[in-house]
């Protein structure tokens, strides 16, 4: 009888022998299944996504449609994983060459013949990873009979083009291990919170356990069914010789350790960054068809960036050595930013201080009595319906709906029916059950800030915050989003000034006039009647003296707009005009932050710079970029120009960062404050650094009744401050507060200029907004100081 069995037991071993020489001779032939062509075996994975990486190496983020698959190194994967991967899914994996002769016997005759499922399959890593790379799934037992041969095929095939821990290494990348975590190294972001090279032992174990069937395993749904599997593959560990029993024993009784978050391109550092990122390297040249009427100035800025900003389309003007183009989702481009994570981080920190434990509540409180709120109370009912209105039609759900022919009546009635909904506070996203309509009001109370930090030596911008969060408030304030610029204008008003001839101590009649009918107001009448000079007029933002200087070098605004035009500023529809002075053109901060720059670096404007290198997926560099730079003042003029933006840091409408803030050393800047505080405005400057922020509501006419809160030097001032503050405590980004600006050489023979300093009271008032190029006046506009103002108080814009 047991001979007999054993007669039994050879001749199947022969048939399932000659079976197979049969399947592989049919396969090499083409006559079953698909067998992928040579090249195509050298790169068996040619998707991945693309990474966007700060300065200081940290990964920010990554783009892809489908597979979140980010390639990394064998030498940058812990050695457990590899460990509990051999040891678990393929103990013989460095005997044989893709094929395990045992392993399959052992399958036939146990799984085959005995019908003990438990036995375990004939599969090796590398016949897993040819079936991950090139069998779909299988409807039936016939069909994936039918695939195993060719997988064999596949599997000796790859064990001739790659090396053992190459093959480990493909499998582990290619691998989906759920949760858009696929690949090692997204696998240990998501699941752990790590890079593949830090993984634990019993953290490899947890991964490696998901290999058999990552959604019965799944950690984060059925954690006590992965802590046994993970126990297993300690188990087959110990086996192996790669754990002591001691070691087992300790490391079974842990605890599943997960530190889960999910990869959303809406989450995570730098949100506003990336998504830029991403919609300007992806587009399209420019075509007028694809315009509105009303997308004229969106033309004009996409087509001169077409021309000028190398990055700007980069994926279609550049191409791979096959002649296509680039795809940022499935090339896995390497694309180093000039973001630093620390200093991104604290702007992101300051922005959200100021704006959730500061400004929103008072805001919230200040207008909440409102008939209109969040609206200004000045707005008539039926403006205020027109304005909702017209929200509504640019909401999603309004688009949705028309598309799919919903009647007005049916969309009004969804508007108004109340639907649960997760909303954003600043406590974290809560769940409601409201209205389209009130979510809409919902979401308009909000105020919207932006950050824009550059270097002004390079341009590289080390900073980017496009509002309060990226996940609900998707528009971006700092790159795109345009307002109007108030009183930070005025420094390139006094440029012209210093450009032409003059002095920070040539002095002007300081009284209001009327020029053509156009009459601006000021907050303050300090010093009123009295010839002041420029520096004094610059620090406290008087209007008077702006507008004055103005009427004198550029009455008819057409050098101002020449000028913005060479700052860097790229609105179309500026229009020349003697008001300008006072900030009523819309600028987006980042261009504003690149104006300044011209100041700090001796006349010399640097763009903004974001990228400064992609490589492929191979590591080669395939672009790098350089700072795009032009003259627009001479050296005296910049240096001129910081002198009396310190002025008003020291004794102007800045002050506040001395007194409150206790910042000292040498810092230049600007407020700016447009009409009915609609829009706040801070530009710092210090040698190394050139920040702008703004802050407002979503539309114009939501904004602070009251100055003293909705003003520059109250609303966006605190956010640079709060920023600065946090980049110099750490000594390690090498900010130093006590260094100063560089100051032009003197001509041989010529004496450096003198210093003068003139006391008088703060007199800046809101500048031109929308309606009116009129300043707000504020309460205190009527006294009339006839000494220097004490320590300590208060400085209007």
């Amino acid at each position: 009888m047991r001979k007999k069995f054993t007669k039994i037991l050879w001749t199947v071993y022969a048939a399932v022998l000659l079976l197979i020489v049969i399947a592989v001779f049919c396969v090499e032939r083409g006559w079953i299944g698909y067998m992928p062509p040579i090249d195509e075996l050298q790169s068996p994975i040619s998707k991945y996504a693309s990474q966007v990486i700060s300065a200081d190496g940290r990964l920010m983020g990554t783009w892809s449609r489908n597979e979140n698959r980010v390639f990394v190194g064998y030498d940058s994967i812990s050695t457990h994983m590899f460990d509990a991967l051999v040891a678990t899914e393929d103990e013989r994996f460095y005997d044989h060459s893709g094929i395990d002769a045992r392993a399959v016997f052992r399958a036939v005759i146990k799984r085959g013949i005995l019908g003990h499922k438990g036995a375990g399959g004939g599969s090796t890593i590398t016949q897993q990873l040819a079936k991950q790379l090139y069998s779909s799934s299988a409807e039936s037992t016939m069909q994936r009979l039918v695939q195993k041969p060719v997988e064999w095929v596949i599997a000796v095939e790859l064990e001739r083009h790659y090396t053992k821990e190459e093959i480990l290494t493909l499998y582990l990348n290619y691998f989906d291990f759920l949760h858009n975590a696929v690949g090692i190294k997204t696998a240990a972001n998501v699941y752990f919170g790590k890079s593949p090279k830090d993984l634990s032992i019993t953290e490899s174990a947890t991964l490696v356990g998901m290999c058999k069937n990552p959604s019965y395993f799944n950690p984060v749904r059925e954690p006590d069914r992965c802590r046994e599997r993970r126990n297993v593959v300690l188990q087959q560990m110990v086996k192996a010789g790669k754990l002591s029993e001691t070691e087992y024993a300790t490391l079974s009784e842990e605890p599943l350790k997960l530190n889960f978050h999910r990869i959303d391109h809406k989450e995570g550092l730098g949100a506003y960054v990336r998504e830029y990122l991403r919609r300007i390297m992806m587009a399209e040249k420019p075509d007028p068809s694809n315009y509105k009427d009303w997308q004229r100035q969106q033309y004009y800025e996409d087509s001169l960036m077409w021309e000028t900003d190398p990055l700007y389309g980069w994926c279609k003007k550049n191409y791979k050595r096959d002649g296509s183009t680039y795809d940022i989702y499935t090339d896995g481009l390497k694309v180093y930013t000039t973001i630093d994570s620390r200093m991104q981080q604290y702007a992101e920190q300051a922005v959200y201080t100021q704006m959730g434990k500061n400004l929103q509540p008072k805001f919230e409180a200040e207008r909440r009595t409102s008939p209109n709120f969040p609206y200004s109370a000045d707005l008539k009912r039926s403006d205020v319906k027109r304005r909702i209105q017209r929200a509504i039609k640019q909401s999603d759900r309004y688009r949705t709906m028309k598309a799919d022919g919903a009647s007005d009546e049916e969309i009004d009635k969804a508007f108004h029916t109340k639907v649960p909904m997760t909303v954003f506070t600043y406590h974290g996203d809560v769940d409601m059950v409201m209205t389209p309509i009130d979510s809409i009001l919902y979401y308009k109370k909000f105020l919207r800030a932006a950050l824009v930090s550059m270097d002004p030596m390079t341009g590289q911008v080390k900073a980017y915050v496009g509002g309060p969060d990226f996940s609900h408030f998707q528009y971006d304030m700092a790159m795109v989003g345009r307002r109007q610029i108030g009183s930070t204008m005025k420094p390139f008003v006094y440029a012209m000034g210093l450009q032409g001839g003059m002095t920070p101590f040539t002095t002007i009649l300081n009284v209001q006039r009327s020029y053509g009918g156009w009459c601006p107001r000021n907050a303050s009448r300090a010093s009123y009647g009295a010839h002041v000079t420029l520096k004094w007029g610059l620090s406290r933002s008087n209007n008077w003296v702006t507008a004055g200087l103005m009427y004198q070098i550029d009455p008819t605004g057409q050098g101002l707009v020449r000028d913005l035009h060479a700052l860097g500023v790229a609105n179309d529809n500026m229009q020349p005009s003697l008001p300008l002075c006072l900030g009523t053109c819309d600028i987006t901060p980042a261009e504003l932050a690149s104006a300044y720059t011209a100041f700090v670096e001796k006349g010399i404007r640097r763009a903004p710079l974001l990228v400064t290198r992609i490589e492929d997926g191979e590591g080669n560099v395939v672009a790098d970029f350089v700072p795009r730079t032009n003259e627009v003042y001479n050296e005296q003029t910049a240096s001129d120009m910081i002198d009396m933006m310190k002025a008003v840091i020291d004794e102007g409408t800045g002050r506040r960062l001395r007194s409150v803030y206790s910042m000292k050393g040498p810092i230049a800047g600007k407020t700016g404050t447009t009409n009915n505080n609609s829009d706040g405005w801070f530009v710092g400057c210090v040698p190394q650094l050139v920040t702008a922020v703004w802050v407002g509501g979503d539309e114009r006419d939501i904004h602070f009744n009251s100055t003293a809160i909705g003003q520059g030097s109250a609303s966006a001032l605190p956010v640079w401050a709060l920023y600065m503050r946090r980049v110099y405590a750490n000594k390690a980004l090498g900010y130093d507060p006590e260094r100063d600006f560089d100051k032009p050489s003197p001509p041989e023979g010529v004496s450096s200029r003198g210093t003068h300093h003139q006391t008088g009271h703060d007199s800046d008032g809101t500048s031109g907004g929308s309606e009116s190029p009129e300043q707000e006046i504020n309460e205190n506009k009527d006294k009339v100081a006839t000494k220097p103002k004490p320590s300590g108080e208060k400085y209007f814009e």
